[in-house]
């Protein structure tokens, strides 16, 4: 059972939940990474966090740190060469002058890039280029943008290569590939279908009518090409490695480093261009919440999370994998899910023979984050987006459609995990 939680452990609560609600509310108009970075000084100049243990916990993170530098680097390079303006732009001009029909080739387009560049590249890069096609078609852009959104987490158990939060829950045991699709492949199907369902339905007055499909499109050159070919090459790389076992991380930032190089034959400035256009705060704020992760354990949140799963393997099947998905939900929510993933991930280490409340448990994770603003890192880079873009949406009017559209693709993805886990 838990131990009792002392003064040492409130004044370590008390600040990382500072950190978050720093994250959450923006005082001053305070970038995330900064709140999160101040907190795990905090934590670390006052000794309530030993050296050692900061830097395991720093440490911990460098699969994600490199993954997440590789698909920006990527991302990045796609963005410059116009790969993502020249996607949206057909979209708009695929849409044959229907606001529904744009909507529905956005979220699909959303749902590929999630796939196979991580939910965060659909957060970065292709919110924009969406924004400013929507805004050229005249059409109502919170729907399109909430698509980026929601899609960003709710495609983002498709494959192990979606989210950096799946390196996190699964570290040190990542499922092989088939084995993943078996596991993931209906409740991916039942999230994407269900969000695309009631958030069109949210969104329905927004998605009467017609649009300008008449939008300048330019042919992809050869620099879009080229990005386009690295991205697939990419993909495949990434497959390939998961379904070897190897790490995603390193395989991603080598791919990232070397398709810049091969940009850089073509243009001397593209690596330059690429650097410093990448957000590498980003990588700071995630090494902050491992910090914070790793003190917020220190208090014994690690043993109660280990007792909570034990008692819910006890439940029926679909039953027990609900529950587990709510939970991580949940706690994604209020604390992020990477830091809720590592904790997730290193309570259902302990677990043998309950395949489905594991999945559940990454389930919640992933797509329990689509309720508030900060559940996720893709949400908070979607946010930064969109404010680049002169675009604001306030965590309220996130919560208030999130409310509705997160919980029934959560339901039918959880259930599903635990009816046919094996």
């Amino acid at each position: 059972m838990p131990r009792t939680t002392d003064a040492h452990d409130v004044v370590i609560w008390g600040i990382c939940l500072a950190g978050l609600a720093g994250m959450l509310f923006r005082p001053r108009d305070i970038a995330e990474w900064v709140w999160a970075g101040a907190s795990a000084v905090l934590l670390t100049v006052f000794g309530l966090l030993p050296l050692r243990a900061v830097a395991s916990a720093i440490g911990a993170g460098t699969d994600v740190y490199l993954f997440l530098a590789g698909m920006m680097l990527l991302a990045e390079l796609a963005r410059r060469e116009g790969l993502f303006d020249w996607v949206a732009a057909s979209a708009v001009a695929a849409s044959g002058g229907s606001r529904f029909r744009l909507f529905a080739l956005v979220y699909g387009a959303c749902v590929v890039v999630t796939v196979v560049l991580s939910n965060d590249a659909t957060a970065v890069v292709l919110t924009p280029a969406v924004a400013a096609a929507v805004r050229d078609a005249k059409a109502a852009p919170l729907p399109h943008l909430f698509a980026c959104a929601f899609v960003a987490n709710a495609a983002s158990f498709v494959l192990p290569i979606s989210n950096p939060a799946n390196l996190v829950v699964f570290a040190g045991a990542m499922p092989a590939l088939p084995t993943w699709l078996a596991t993931f492949a209906l409740p991916s199907v039942l999230a994407i279908v269900a969000t695309f369902a009631v958030l069109a339905a949210v969104s329905r007055d927004a998605l009467r009518g017609d649009v300008a499909n008449d939008v300048a499109r330019e042919a992809l050159h050869a620099g879009g090409k080229i990005a386009l070919a690295a991205i697939g090459a990419t993909a495949v790389a990434l497959l390939v490695a998961s379904s070897a076992g190897a790490p995603l991380g390193a395989t991603t930032f080598c791919c990232g480093v070397a398709f810049v190089g091969v940009a850089c034959l073509r243009d001397r400035t593209a690596l330059r261009e690429v650097a410093r256009g990448v957000s590498w705060t980003i990588v700071l704020l995630v090494a902050s919440l491992f910090v914070m992760a790793s003190a917020v354990e220190s208090t014994g949140l690690l043993a109660f999370t280990r007792h909570g799963l034990n008692v819910l393997a006890t439940w029926p099947g679909p039953l027990g994998s609900v529950a587990a998905a709510v939970a991580a939900a949940i706690v994604s929510n209020l604390a992020n899910n990477l830091p809720a993933g590592l904790v997730a991930g290193a309570s259902v280490a302990s677990l043998h023979g309950h395949a489905g409340l594991r999945s559940a448990v990454a389930i919640g994770i992933d797509l329990g984050p689509n309720l508030s603003v900060t559940g996720s890192l893709a949400t908070v880079l979607w946010l930064a987006a969109l404010r680049r873009e002169k675009i604001e949406v306030s965590a309220w009017t996130f919560l208030r459609t999130g409310a509705l559209v997160m919980p029934p693709a959560l339901l039918l993805a959880a259930a599903s995990a635990g009816l046919f886990a094996r």
